[in-house]
């Protein structure tokens, strides 16, 4: 017995680690964002209509951040993008619940754009935006 719960123990640490987010709820609390940003996938695709104030989301989660075409950036985000930051799951939800802490944690100019602060649910928002593209 105490040899299956090491083992048990061991893939579990092995295992790896996914956001507790749920793509359901994050599709009804992305309705927040949409003010703000679209989702648009590569082929012209329209998931989400929105505003253009932020840049097209689709494809966040696994890209560089600050690195849509044409989209200007804060220099927190520029920054990060100098320094080849790729968004996750977890860094997004994070980030979400307060851009300048969050860019200024990670050493970077705590100078964003986006001043809106989703204090609860981004865990489901980003676990929605890497549905959309396989990324979870």
């Amino acid at each position: 017995m105490t040899k299956f719960l090491t083992a048990a123990a061991l893939m579990a640490l092995a295992a790896p680690a996914f956001a507790d987010g749920d793509a359901a709820k994050g599709e009804n609390e992305f309705k927040k964002c949409k003010a703000c940003h679209m989702i648009v996938a590569d082929d012209g695709t329209e998931i989400v209509k929105g505003g253009r104030t932020g840049p097209n989301l689709y494809g966040v989660i696994g890209r560089t951040a600050g690195s849509v075409e044409d989209f200007r950036y804060g220099k927190g985000l520029e920054a990060a993008a100098e320094a080849g930051f790729v968004w996750t799951e977890e860094a997004l939800t994070e980030y979400v619940v307060d851009p300048r802490v969050w860019l200024d944690a990670q050493g970077f100019p705590n100078q964003s754009k986006m001043t809106f602060k989703l204090r609860k649910g981004g865990e489901d928002v980003a676990a929605y935006l890497a549905s959309l593209t396989g990324e979870s």
